[in-house]
């Protein structure tokens, strides 16, 4: 499977990052209803059975229990399996060495020494500052605890003033996750898309199919259950919104025999420089999922589904 370097020099990774927020979430996924750690476990080995060996995790995802699964899953394989999770830069944690517990206890949940990626959940980091931070982060990967930094939802700004502070410590800012898909391109109009190519920082896009309204399977008649039944992308006007848009994935879907969710993924990862993040809960997610990867649209379809989403820039 090809690779993508994550920032200038570091992790080769898949194309393609297996997201695990919903792995132990009640609230807003409701696990342990329709889905539980067996269904988790299947969507772990199928990911690495189809070579997709990137997750993402996050110390708040179930309240540490994303992390605990991996990291139980991790030990019954011998594959090597690359680990990004996340720091969350709350009101209580105001010193480094707070960051460095904050790790530690990750380590612990994944049962691990060392995090490929760890990143930063969001900007806001209260009373923590952001030298602070990134020196704290340089350290730990000097330690050999983290393999590459990264950061959340980062504003052009914000990036450059972490890659900054990094720089001087001689570690490269690798990775910004933010939300970016065919109908959530902001980061394209803000600055924050050309700020990581000048820097040489990868994008990760979570929410790639704007939580499921890309998969083409919402109607009307049938609407996503829990918080998502509010949204009002899912209403009437949303679903009429982007009603153009699916027809045109579902054209340029048939001809290569794949599904307006795969479709959408390939354009994100045709952008360059962009790995998209898909949430899975069960096995047959990951291999919709993958359905993405191993083929490619033509210049004037990805410009076509360039042209009709660009009212979704800002």
């Amino acid at each position: 499977m090809q690779t993508i370097t994550l920032g200038k020099n570091g992790l080769a990774v898949p194309p393609l990052c297996i997201g695990t927020w919903a792995w132990g979430d009640k609230l807003f996924w409701n696990y342990g209803h329709e889905y539980g750690e067996q269904e988790l476990q299947a969507a772990f080995n199928t990911a690495l059975d189809t070579g997709v060996t990137f997750f993402d995790t996050a110390e708040v995802y179930g309240l540490g229990l994303s992390e605990e699964f991996l990291g139980r899953f991790m030990k019954q394989t011998n594959q090597k399996v690359q680990i990004a999770t996340k720091f969350g830069p709350l009101p209580w944690r105001w010193h480094g060495k707070s960051v460095s517990e904050a790790l530690t206890a990750s380590l612990q949940r994944l049962q691990v020494e060392r995090i490929e990626l760890y990143q930063v959940h969001w900007p806001f980091a209260f009373f923590l500052s952001q030298e602070t931070l990134m020196n704290t982060l340089a350290d730990e990967v000097k330690r050999g605890r983290i393999g590459a930094v990264g950061v959340s939802n980062y504003s052009a700004a914000q990036m450059r003033e972490a890659h900054q502070i990094l720089a001087a410590k001689g570690v490269p800012l690798a990775v910004n996750q933010v939300r970016y898909s065919l109908i959530t391109r902001q980061i394209e109009g803000n600055g924050i898309y050309q700020t990581a190519r000048d820097l040489g920082v990868t994008i990760l896009a979570y929410s790639p199919l704007a939580q499921g309204l890309l998969t083409g399977k919402y109607i009307s008649s049938q609407k996503p259950q829990g918080a998502r039944s509010i949204d009002p992308r899912f209403s009437q006007d949303g679903l009429n919104k982007i009603a153009p848009l699916l027809s045109l994935l579902r054209e340029i879907g048939e001809k290569y025999h794949r599904t307006p969710a795969q479709v959408s993924l390939n354009w994100l990862i045709a952008q360059g420089n962009v790995i998209p993040i898909v949430g899975v809960k069960t096995a047959a997610q990951v291999k919709q999922n993958v359905g993405a990867l191993g083929w490619q649209m033509t210049a004037d379809e990805i410009s076509a589904l360039e042209k009709i989403t660009r009212l979704w820039l800002h």
